[in-house]
């Protein structure tokens, strides 16, 4: 695709030049597995503060943003009265996704997604996860920031949930834009597979299909070979549970991704050793994931909530992170030997 004669771009009231992000450092506040690391604080600055150590290192970034909600948000903790076995919840504040306007929201994303573009890889790419009500804003954001060309997907994730009073279609999807950095390098992608249709099967059973061409190289039919069939290409659409209540990855934080979500992504656009980075790292499910499949991974939070909820998932997993926290304004000194967590 040509890359449009007059640049297309996104305008909003108080839409300024992008800026480079603001300066800062990142001071270490405890050692931990060298694989994964929590930052605690503004994940602008944090971005741009990577820099020296991940500019063009990073293979995916995967960016799940605040969406534009308008709420505060907390943690729900379930337990159950050891005496009465009455099932017991507690609230702890979360985040706060409230905004001045659109505008504000708008130029939020626009920073943090420009300085993420700098960690990745020339064969990288960064999803963003939005919802319909911002998702035709984020792509135009995007295309501003990346260019046309580096579009690669639209992934919809599509799943259940207990339906809603409304007088209108059940809103039951988000959407991932997936945009790699350079569109004139093959990106990392490796192909995961679903299972065949069952009229597939039942027509062309398990194996490989092969075309039969005729003397113009046009299709004519198909045939079958002996080798078993990986399955189909994944498509754009992914069926995919929520975190059910009784799950048991459920942390209680608000947002939270399913694992599978993850998991499916991250084995499509990274290889095994490859640094993944989630700038909002929320529930810590990015962080979950790398471990389980081997994966290196960041997350950046400003959340003493979700700092505590991700560490307390890495810990279940084994595994205690290394953890950082950005300085604005102060001296990153060396602090190895001090022993406190971040939240």
């Amino acid at each position: 695709m040509r890359e449009p004669s007059v640049p297309v771009r996104l305008v909003w009231p108080g839409k300024t030049q992008q800026k480079p992000a603001p300066s800062a450092d990142i001071a270490l506040v405890r050692r931990g597995h060298s694989a994964c690391t929590l930052i605690a604080g503004d994940n602008l600055p944090a971005l741009g503060a990577l820099r020296d150590r991940f500019a063009e290192r990073v293979a995916l970034v995967y960016m799940d943003p605040p969406f534009f909600t308008g709420r505060r948000h907390s943690t729900i903790r379930r337990s159950r009265d050891p005496r009465s076995g009455k099932i017991l919840r507690s609230s702890s504040f979360a985040f706060d996704d409230r905004w001045d306007g659109l505008d504000d929201y708008l130029s939020a994303l626009a920073e943090r997604v420009v300085a993420a573009r700098e960690l990745l890889t020339p064969d990288g790419c960064l999803v963003l996860h939005v919802d319909p009500k911002t998702s035709h804003y984020a792509k135009v954001l995007c295309d501003e920031v990346f260019g046309p060309r580096c579009f690669a997907s639209e992934i919809v994730w599509r799943y259940r949930r207990w339906p809603s009073k409304t007088k209108n279609f059940q809103r039951v999807h988000d959407v991932l834009l997936r945009y790699v950095k350079d569109p004139g390098i093959a990106p990392r992608f490796r192909q995961l597979y679903e299972p065949l249709a069952e009229s597939t099967i039942s027509t062309w059973g398990s194996r490989k299909q092969r075309a039969v061409v005729d003397t113009d190289g046009r299709r004519v039919r198909s045939s079958t070979t002996a080798d078993p069939t990986p399955g189909a290409p994944l498509g754009d659409v992914w069926e995919i549970g929520i975190v059910a209540p009784v799950a048991r990855e459920r942390t209680g934080y608000p947002t939270q991704k399913p694992e599978a979500l993850l998991r499916r992504l991250i084995e499509a656009c990274t290889e095994p050793g490859d640094w993944v980075l989630d700038p909002y790292c929320g529930s810590g499910t990015t962080l979950s994931v790398c471990k389980q499949i081997g994966r290196r991974a960041i997350g950046i939070d400003s959340s003493p909530q979700a700092l505590k909820v991700s560490r307390k998932r890495l810990k279940e997993l084994g595994v205690r992170p290394r953890e950082e926290r950005v300085m604005l304004g102060e001296r990153a000194e060396p602090v190895a030997g001090r022993r406190r967590d971040v939240a």
